[in-house]
Protein backbone atom coordinates (compact mmCIF):
# COMPACT_ATOMS: atom_id res chain seq x y z
CA UNK A 1 0.00 0.00 0.00
CA UNK A 2 1.49 3.38 -0.87
CA UNK A 3 1.81 5.23 1.80
CA UNK A 4 -0.50 8.52 3.13
CA UNK A 5 0.95 12.27 1.34
CA UNK A 6 1.00 14.60 3.91
CA UNK A 7 1.33 17.73 2.12
CA UNK A 8 2.26 21.01 4.06
CA UNK A 9 2.15 24.38 2.89
CA UNK A 10 4.51 26.93 3.69
CA UNK A 11 4.63 30.86 2.68
CA UNK A 12 6.28 33.92 3.75
CA UNK A 13 6.16 34.52 7.46
CA UNK A 14 4.57 31.04 8.49
CA UNK A 15 4.64 30.13 12.12
CA UNK A 16 7.91 27.79 12.33
CA UNK A 17 5.92 25.53 15.17
CA UNK A 18 2.73 25.45 12.60
CA UNK A 19 4.54 23.29 10.21
CA UNK A 20 7.40 21.54 12.42
CA UNK A 21 4.89 20.46 15.11
CA UNK A 22 2.52 18.71 13.19
CA UNK A 23 5.42 17.16 11.10
CA UNK A 24 7.20 16.05 14.30
CA UNK A 25 4.03 14.10 15.32
CA UNK A 26 3.47 12.22 11.88
CA UNK A 27 7.14 11.52 11.70
CA UNK A 28 6.77 9.64 15.06
CA UNK A 29 4.15 8.41 14.13
CA UNK A 30 5.63 6.67 11.20
CA UNK A 31 8.96 5.19 13.18
CA UNK A 32 6.77 4.16 16.37
CA UNK A 33 4.10 2.24 13.81
CA UNK A 34 3.40 -1.41 13.26
CA UNK A 35 5.73 -2.34 10.21
CA UNK A 36 2.82 -3.99 8.39
CA UNK A 37 0.22 -0.98 8.91
CA UNK A 38 0.52 2.24 6.45
CA UNK A 39 3.12 4.65 6.43
CA UNK A 40 3.35 8.16 5.80
CA UNK A 41 5.11 10.52 3.27
CA UNK A 42 5.68 14.76 3.99
CA UNK A 43 5.95 16.89 1.38
CA UNK A 44 6.77 20.73 2.19
CA UNK A 45 5.05 23.05 -1.01
CA UNK A 46 5.35 27.02 -0.87
CA UNK A 47 4.83 29.19 -3.31
CA UNK A 48 8.13 27.72 -5.43
CA UNK A 49 10.68 25.08 -4.36
CA UNK A 50 13.41 26.66 -2.60
CA UNK A 51 13.49 28.65 1.00
CA UNK A 52 10.56 29.76 2.51
CA UNK A 53 11.30 32.65 5.47
CA UNK A 54 9.52 31.85 8.80
CA UNK A 55 8.63 34.85 10.80
CA UNK A 56 11.33 33.81 13.68
CA UNK A 57 13.54 34.75 10.41
CA UNK A 58 14.33 31.21 10.60
CA UNK A 59 13.94 29.34 6.87
CA UNK A 60 12.17 26.27 5.44
CA UNK A 61 12.60 24.39 2.41
CA UNK A 62 9.66 23.91 -0.26
CA UNK A 63 10.60 20.94 -1.92
CA UNK A 64 7.87 21.40 -4.08
CA UNK A 65 5.58 24.61 -5.69
CA UNK A 66 2.12 24.28 -4.90
CA UNK A 67 1.18 24.46 -8.70
CA UNK A 68 2.95 21.42 -9.23
CA UNK A 69 1.59 19.42 -6.72
CA UNK A 70 -0.79 16.81 -8.75
CA UNK A 71 -3.82 14.65 -7.56
CA UNK A 72 -4.11 12.10 -4.67
CA UNK A 73 -3.39 14.27 -1.73
CA UNK A 74 -3.74 12.56 1.59
CA UNK A 75 -3.66 15.28 3.96
CA UNK A 76 -3.48 18.56 3.12
CA UNK A 77 -2.18 21.04 6.41
CA UNK A 78 -2.31 24.71 6.12
CA UNK A 79 -0.35 26.25 9.13
CA UNK A 80 -0.81 30.37 9.52
CA UNK A 81 0.58 33.12 10.65
CA UNK A 82 0.54 36.07 13.38
CA UNK A 83 1.02 39.61 12.20
CA UNK A 84 0.68 41.53 15.66
CA UNK A 85 -0.51 44.95 15.38
CA UNK A 86 -0.06 46.61 18.82
CA UNK A 87 -2.78 44.36 21.72
CA UNK A 88 -4.58 43.25 18.39
CA UNK A 89 -3.35 40.03 16.92
CA UNK A 90 -4.69 39.37 12.92
CA UNK A 91 -4.06 36.41 10.63
CA UNK A 92 -1.18 36.60 8.20
CA UNK A 93 -3.26 35.60 5.23
CA UNK A 94 -1.50 34.47 1.69
CA UNK A 95 -3.38 35.08 -1.41
CA UNK A 96 -1.66 33.00 -3.73
CA UNK A 97 -2.32 30.01 -1.21
CA UNK A 98 -5.74 31.44 -1.04
CA UNK A 99 -5.67 31.09 -4.86
CA UNK A 100 -4.51 27.63 -4.78
CA UNK A 101 -6.68 26.36 -1.88
CA UNK A 102 -9.54 26.54 -4.65
CA UNK A 103 -8.32 24.48 -7.19
CA UNK A 104 -9.29 20.79 -7.64
CA UNK A 105 -6.11 19.33 -6.41
CA UNK A 106 -6.32 21.38 -3.29
CA UNK A 107 -9.82 20.34 -2.88
CA UNK A 108 -9.69 17.04 -4.08
CA UNK A 109 -7.46 16.09 -0.91
CA UNK A 110 -9.16 13.08 1.40
CA UNK A 111 -8.74 15.54 4.34
CA UNK A 112 -7.64 19.14 4.42
CA UNK A 113 -6.63 20.54 8.31
CA UNK A 114 -5.38 24.01 9.08
CA UNK A 115 -3.14 24.83 11.88
CA UNK A 116 -3.97 28.35 13.83
CA UNK A 117 -4.44 30.80 12.17
CA UNK A 118 -4.27 28.81 8.90
CA UNK A 119 -8.58 28.60 9.11
CA UNK A 120 -8.64 31.61 8.40
CA UNK A 121 -7.61 30.70 4.87
CA UNK A 122 -9.12 27.85 4.76
CA UNK A 123 -11.95 30.65 5.02
CA UNK A 124 -11.20 32.78 2.63
CA UNK A 125 -10.79 30.24 -0.03
CA UNK A 126 -14.62 28.49 0.89
CA UNK A 127 -13.76 25.57 2.30
CA UNK A 128 -15.21 26.38 5.89
CA UNK A 129 -18.79 27.49 4.71
CA UNK A 130 -21.46 25.58 6.59
CA UNK A 131 -18.73 24.25 8.97
CA UNK A 132 -17.57 24.44 12.36
CA UNK A 133 -14.05 25.61 12.70
CA UNK A 134 -11.63 27.15 15.27
CA UNK A 135 -8.56 29.02 15.74
CA UNK A 136 -5.87 30.91 17.87
CA UNK A 137 -7.97 32.84 20.32
CA UNK A 138 -6.83 35.97 19.43
CA UNK A 139 -8.26 35.53 16.17
CA UNK A 140 -11.74 33.88 16.49
CA UNK A 141 -14.14 37.15 17.01
CA UNK A 142 -12.27 38.05 13.64
CA UNK A 143 -13.03 34.82 11.72
CA UNK A 144 -16.38 35.05 13.18
CA UNK A 145 -16.92 38.22 11.55
CA UNK A 146 -15.22 38.01 8.26
CA UNK A 147 -16.84 34.83 7.80
CA UNK A 148 -20.66 34.74 9.25
CA UNK A 149 -21.15 31.24 7.06
CA UNK A 150 -18.46 29.88 9.40
CA UNK A 151 -19.45 28.37 13.04
CA UNK A 152 -16.53 29.06 14.99
CA UNK A 153 -15.81 27.53 18.36
CA UNK A 154 -13.19 29.71 20.03
CA UNK A 155 -12.52 27.36 23.41
CA UNK A 156 -11.52 24.18 20.98
CA UNK A 157 -8.69 22.95 20.97
CA UNK A 158 -9.39 21.55 17.39
CA UNK A 159 -12.86 20.76 15.78
CA UNK A 160 -13.62 18.60 12.84
CA UNK A 161 -16.64 18.47 10.68
CA UNK A 162 -16.50 15.87 8.06
CA UNK A 163 -13.03 15.69 6.00
CA UNK A 164 -12.23 19.54 7.23
CA UNK A 165 -10.12 19.60 10.72
CA UNK A 166 -8.71 22.79 11.85
CA UNK A 167 -6.98 23.78 15.33
CA UNK A 168 -6.30 26.76 18.01
CA UNK A 169 -2.91 28.29 18.48
CA UNK A 170 -0.04 27.53 17.31
CA UNK A 171 1.26 24.17 19.38
CA UNK A 172 -2.67 22.97 19.18
CA UNK A 173 -1.49 22.05 15.71
CA UNK A 174 0.27 18.79 17.68
CA UNK A 175 -2.95 17.63 18.87
CA UNK A 176 -3.86 17.78 16.02
CA UNK A 177 -1.52 15.87 14.54
CA UNK A 178 -2.34 13.32 17.11
CA UNK A 179 -6.00 12.58 16.63
CA UNK A 180 -5.55 12.36 12.80
CA UNK A 181 -2.98 9.38 13.60
CA UNK A 182 -5.26 7.97 15.95
CA UNK A 183 -8.05 8.13 13.33
CA UNK A 184 -5.30 6.60 10.59
CA UNK A 185 -4.22 3.89 13.02
CA UNK A 186 -5.78 3.57 16.75
CA UNK A 187 -5.37 5.31 20.10
CA UNK A 188 -2.64 2.90 21.41
CA UNK A 189 -0.28 4.49 18.60
CA UNK A 190 -1.71 7.70 19.32
CA UNK A 191 -1.20 7.03 22.73
CA UNK A 192 2.96 5.96 22.15
CA UNK A 193 3.39 8.95 19.95
CA UNK A 194 2.62 11.21 22.87
CA UNK A 195 4.78 9.50 25.26
CA UNK A 196 7.78 9.81 22.85
CA UNK A 197 7.19 13.06 22.70
CA UNK A 198 6.45 13.91 26.46
CA UNK A 199 3.05 15.55 25.33
CA UNK A 200 -0.63 14.86 26.38
CA UNK A 201 -2.51 12.79 25.02
CA UNK A 202 -5.72 14.74 25.36
CA UNK A 203 -4.71 18.09 27.20
CA UNK A 204 -7.06 19.26 29.69
CA UNK A 205 -9.35 22.25 29.31
CA UNK A 206 -10.00 24.42 26.19
CA UNK A 207 -7.75 27.56 24.78
CA UNK A 208 -9.32 29.92 26.79
CA UNK A 209 -7.17 28.99 29.89
CA UNK A 210 -4.20 30.26 27.68
CA UNK A 211 -5.92 33.51 26.93
CA UNK A 212 -5.99 37.19 28.13
CA UNK A 213 -9.57 36.95 29.17
CA UNK A 214 -10.11 40.54 29.34
CA UNK A 215 -8.15 41.06 26.14
CA UNK A 216 -11.00 43.10 24.46
CA UNK A 217 -11.35 47.02 23.41
CA UNK A 218 -12.83 49.27 25.55
CA UNK A 219 -16.20 50.61 25.21
CA UNK A 220 -16.58 53.01 22.93
CA UNK A 221 -18.32 55.35 25.54
CA UNK A 222 -15.69 57.66 27.49
CA UNK A 223 -17.68 57.27 31.10
CA UNK A 224 -17.89 53.22 30.28
CA UNK A 225 -14.92 52.65 29.69
CA UNK A 226 -13.68 54.88 32.63
CA UNK A 227 -15.91 52.67 34.68
CA UNK A 228 -14.45 48.82 33.14
CA UNK A 229 -11.17 50.10 33.68
CA UNK A 230 -12.18 51.61 37.52
CA UNK A 231 -13.53 47.86 37.80
CA UNK A 232 -10.33 46.22 36.81
CA UNK A 233 -8.40 48.10 39.44
CA UNK A 234 -10.69 47.57 41.97
CA UNK A 235 -12.54 43.86 41.92
CA UNK A 236 -13.03 43.11 45.49
CA UNK A 237 -15.31 46.82 45.67
CA UNK A 238 -18.98 46.24 45.88
CA UNK A 239 -19.95 45.69 42.36
CA UNK A 240 -23.67 45.14 42.20
CA UNK A 241 -25.66 47.05 39.21
CA UNK A 242 -26.32 49.30 41.59
CA UNK A 243 -23.49 50.73 42.72
CA UNK A 244 -22.16 50.79 39.33
CA UNK A 245 -24.51 52.21 37.99
CA UNK A 246 -24.35 55.30 41.40
CA UNK A 247 -20.89 55.43 40.09
CA UNK A 248 -21.75 56.29 36.84
CA UNK A 249 -24.43 58.72 37.92
CA UNK A 250 -27.20 57.04 35.59
CA UNK A 251 -30.24 54.96 36.87
CA UNK A 252 -29.97 51.23 37.65
CA UNK A 253 -32.19 50.31 34.65
CA UNK A 254 -30.37 52.62 32.22
CA UNK A 255 -27.07 52.14 33.21
CA UNK A 256 -27.64 48.22 32.83
CA UNK A 257 -29.02 48.59 29.06
CA UNK A 258 -26.00 51.06 28.11
CA UNK A 259 -23.22 48.70 29.68
CA UNK A 260 -24.65 45.99 27.53
CA UNK A 261 -24.67 47.83 24.49
CA UNK A 262 -21.25 49.22 24.91
CA UNK A 263 -19.69 46.25 26.25
CA UNK A 264 -21.59 42.84 24.89
CA UNK A 265 -22.09 41.68 27.39
CA UNK A 266 -23.98 42.41 30.43
CA UNK A 267 -22.38 43.97 33.77
CA UNK A 268 -22.60 40.68 35.68
CA UNK A 269 -21.25 39.24 33.44
CA UNK A 270 -18.02 41.67 32.90
CA UNK A 271 -17.67 41.45 36.97
CA UNK A 272 -17.21 37.98 36.94
CA UNK A 273 -14.70 37.99 34.02
CA UNK A 274 -13.03 40.51 35.83
CA UNK A 275 -12.92 38.54 38.78
CA UNK A 276 -11.64 35.73 37.33
CA UNK A 277 -8.97 37.42 35.47
CA UNK A 278 -7.40 39.62 38.37
CA UNK A 279 -7.69 35.46 40.13
CA UNK A 280 -5.71 34.05 37.48
CA UNK A 281 -3.25 37.04 37.41
CA UNK A 282 -2.60 35.96 40.98
CA UNK A 283 -2.13 32.48 40.64
CA UNK A 284 0.44 32.89 38.22
CA UNK A 285 2.68 35.97 40.00
CA UNK A 286 1.98 35.13 43.73
CA UNK A 287 1.70 32.25 46.04
CA UNK A 288 -1.60 33.29 47.75
CA UNK A 289 -3.32 30.65 49.13
CA UNK A 290 -7.02 30.19 47.29
CA UNK A 291 -8.87 31.98 50.03
CA UNK A 292 -6.74 34.80 50.24
CA UNK A 293 -7.16 35.37 46.44
CA UNK A 294 -10.72 34.63 46.26
CA UNK A 295 -11.28 37.23 48.97
CA UNK A 296 -8.85 39.67 47.31
CA UNK A 297 -10.42 39.42 43.90
CA UNK A 298 -14.06 40.10 45.28
CA UNK A 299 -15.22 36.09 44.67
CA UNK A 300 -15.57 35.38 48.62
CA UNK A 301 -15.22 31.57 49.24
CA UNK A 302 -12.87 29.39 47.85
CA UNK A 303 -16.04 27.40 45.97
CA UNK A 304 -17.35 29.86 44.39
CA UNK A 305 -13.57 30.63 43.18
CA UNK A 306 -13.26 26.90 42.07
CA UNK A 307 -16.50 27.33 40.49
CA UNK A 308 -16.58 30.25 38.46
CA UNK A 309 -12.50 29.51 37.03
CA UNK A 310 -13.40 26.13 36.01
CA UNK A 311 -16.35 27.73 34.26
CA UNK A 312 -14.27 30.41 32.41
CA UNK A 313 -11.02 28.32 31.98
CA UNK A 314 -11.94 24.62 32.22
CA UNK A 315 -9.10 23.81 34.70
CA UNK A 316 -8.98 24.36 38.39
CA UNK A 317 -7.00 27.10 40.01
CA UNK A 318 -4.78 24.64 41.20
CA UNK A 319 -4.38 23.48 37.72
CA UNK A 320 -3.68 26.72 36.07
CA UNK A 321 -1.39 27.31 38.75
CA UNK A 322 0.85 24.53 37.93
CA UNK A 323 0.99 25.18 34.37
CA UNK A 324 1.40 28.72 34.52
CA UNK A 325 2.80 29.64 37.46
CA UNK A 326 6.06 31.30 38.82
CA UNK A 327 8.10 29.02 41.15
CA UNK A 328 8.66 31.74 44.40
CA UNK A 329 11.44 30.14 46.61
CA UNK A 330 10.73 28.69 49.63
Amino acid sequence: MPPHLVVITVYDGVELLDVAGPLEVISAADRLRDPVSRGYRTLVAGPRPGLVRCAGGVSIAAEVAWTDLRPGIGTLLVPGALAPTGHDAAPLLAPALVDWLRTPVARGADRIASVCTGAHLLAAAGLLDGRRATTHWATAARLAADHPGVTVEPDAIFARDGDVWTSAGVSAGMDLALALVAEDHDAELARRVARWLVMYLRRPGGQSQFSEFLARSSAPDAEIARLQSWMRRNPAEDLSNDALARRASLSTRHFARLFRRQAGTTPARYVEAVRVDAAARQLVHTDNGLRVIAKAVGLGSVETLHRVFKQHFGVTPAAYRERFGMRHPG
